[in-house]
């Protein structure tokens, strides 16, 4: 195919309905705060509950590192009405199955069940946030599980170990420099009045927002919402985040060591606005640019042309605060680390300096796209985006104004942000190896 034919493909592809995505939620808001957003969607009889509370690692403070991620473990461990495992098992009776996962901005809780079963799913998730059992000895069991899970994560993944490191190299002040699994010493150090009164905080009913897809009758679900959540009350609003990550005004540097490590691994941390920011989706744009696909930028330079790399990798986090835009690779044993770096830098510069073509720009935006419809396919995918949405944007209807953001984005606008952001001033290098280089 000639570039003029795939570019007329690629073109065709823009050309979605913008509106191929239609808005049926509709939202409430109970007495005690609790935010229900509610699709109907009866293409399977299923329905999925999504809360997603406003508490991550952000929310800690220096000596109760990791709470966030440790609640996930223990909302599971019993609450008034139903006893250690019976959550799971209560569920898995009625048809349904559940996961959780904790970020630096939120922890959110997924439960996925026939229709028929959202009585009994309102009443699980309802003791639980009310009535938690906060045992001593199962706190203990779980402060266990939490210090091997640390252990063996960082054992086992060398992304994971740099990560940690970079992300304290990059923030001196703000609690994003923290790892959302804690400190090993904070783990061992929490006491049950810091456990007790982190639930009563931030497991508050005005602090989540609940997600409700599927085969379900909204007048249904505000009837249960009202019977299973209203009761439970309202808490004072937790504290703000009010620190500030002071300007950062050179590259910093920071070597790890592992001696299982075989080929060194790099990282680039650039720091970058936070999702609300205007600059987001071009940001996202030129994060697509250099990693989505065999095609994207570094792994066609470093790994196919070259090759420096034996595999590279890219990640910018939906973020409340000013967070960081990573890029990682992995050094190809015959090359050299250093050159490696360099030409990771000198790919991420060339944005700024070269527009990209409008050929590159359309494979990147239909890619976005075709993406962003998929994730609305599904009922989960549904859920995910809208409670997403809701939080980072601040109004979920600001999701189906997404495939005109991502079109509005320009060769221009990826180039201004690549100046603006993705520089050696705001950047911080990882690199993780078995060995450090000799002073000499």
């Amino acid at each position: 195919m000639g570039i003029r034919s795939a570019l007329v493909g690629v073109v065709a592809l823009l050309a979605l309905p913008l509106g191929a995505v239609e808005d049926t939620t509709q939202t409430f808001t109970l007495d005690n705060g609790m935010t229900v957003m509610v699709v109907e969607n009866d293409t399977i009889p299923n329905a999925n509950m999504y809360l997603f509370w406003k508490v991550g690692s952000r929310d800690e403070a220096p000596g109760t590192t990791g709470l966030a991620h440790f609640f996930e473990h223990m909302m599971f461990n019993g609450s008034r009405n139903y006893g250690p495992k019976m959550f799971d098992r209560t569920m898995e009776a009625a048809g349904g199955a559940n996961n959780a996962y904790t970020t630096e901005n939120l922890t959110v809780y997924t439960d996925w069940f026939p229709a028929n079963a959202l009585e009994v799913i309102f009443s699980l998730e309802a003791d639980r946030i009310g009535h938690l059992d906060i045992d001593p000895e199962v706190v203990e069991s779980e402060r266990g599980v939490v210090v091997s899970e640390r252990l063996t994560g960082l054992e086992n993944s060398n992304w994971r170990m740099l990560q940690e490191e970079v992300k304290a190299t990059a923030f001196r002040a703000h609690p994003y420099s923290w790892p959302v699994i804690g400190h090993e010493s904070d783990i061992h150090a929490w006491t049950l009045e810091d456990l007790t009164e982190f639930h009563r905080i931030y497991y508050a009913p005005n602090n989540a927002v609940v997600v409700i897809v599927g085969a379900v009758d909204t007048a249904e679900v505000k009837r249960l919402a009202e019977q299973y959540f209203g009761p439970i009350p309202a808490q004072t609003p937790p504290p703000a985040i009010r620190t500030v990550e002071p300007k950062q005004s050179g590259e910093r540097r920071v070597y790890v060591q592992k001696p299982s490590a075989s080929t060194p691994n790099l990282m680039l941390a650039y720091k970058v606005p936070a999702t609300r920011h205007e600059d987001y989706f071009a940001l996202e744009m030129a994060l697509s640019i250099l990693v989505d696909g065999n095609s994207a930028r570094l792994n066609r330079a470093l790994v196919d042309e070259q090759p420096l790399a034996l595999s590279v990798d890219g990640y910018m986090p939906m973020s409340f605060d000013p967070n960081l835009f990573y890029l990682y690779a992995v050094t190809n044993p015959s090359a050299d680390a250093t050159a490696l770096e360099q030409a990771m830098i000198n790919e991420v510069n060339r944005l700024a300096t070269e527009p990209v073509s409008e050929m590159e720009l359309a494979k990147v935006k239909n890619r976005k796209l075709m993406a962003f419809y998929e994730s609305m396919e599904t009922i989960n995918g549904q859920a995910n985006t809208l409670g997403t949405y809701e939080l980072f944007f601040g109004d979920y209807r600001k999701l189906y104004a997404t495939p005109e953001a991502y079109q509005a984005v320009t060769a221009a606008d990826i180039q201004r942000v690549a100046q603006t952001y993705l520089i050696k001033s705001q950047r911080t290098v990882g690199v993780l190896a078995a060995q450090e280089d000799s002073d000499q």
